[in-house]
């Protein structure tokens, strides 16, 4: 069993920065592909970046390309998604998600993740 828990969410300006995190518990994450996920209220969950076991394949949505990054510390068996230049449409509850079988082809796909956390909301002022 996988347990993971996101902070680091919180109110801020468009332009400003945030760093996510997502500790995990249970599972090293070197043994698990992991993702970051978004939804706001009245849409679907959305696929934000994506990180593959051996930590060496990263995968971002067109939307947040050059402005997000997905990193792993494995010694604090944490996942991190660094934001940069935030804008109003950033504004979702965002979850951290794993597996330990997930091919990385699908790490855009939220249906094939056994282990979800329960957010962090994240809301951009204009």
């Amino acid at each position: 069993q996988v347990s993971l828990v996101e902070s680091g969410g919180g109110l801020v300006q468009a332009g400003d920065s945030l760093r996510l995190s997502c500790a995990a518990s249970g599972r090293s994450v070197s043994s698990l592909t992991m993702g970051w996920f978004r939804q706001a209220p009245g849409k679907e969950r959305e696929f934000v970046a994506g990180i593959s076991r051996t930590g060496t394949n990263t995968k971002s949505a067109d939307a947040v390309k050059d402005r997000f990054t997905i990193t792993r510390d494995n010694s604090r068996n944490t996942l991190y998604l660094q934001m940069n230049s935030l804008k109003p449409e950033d504004t979702a509850n965002y979850h951290c998600a794993a597996d330990a079988s997930l091919s990385f082809t699908r790490v855009t796909v939220p249906n094939f993740y056994d282990y979800w956390g329960q957010g962090t909301q994240v809301t951009v002022a204009s």
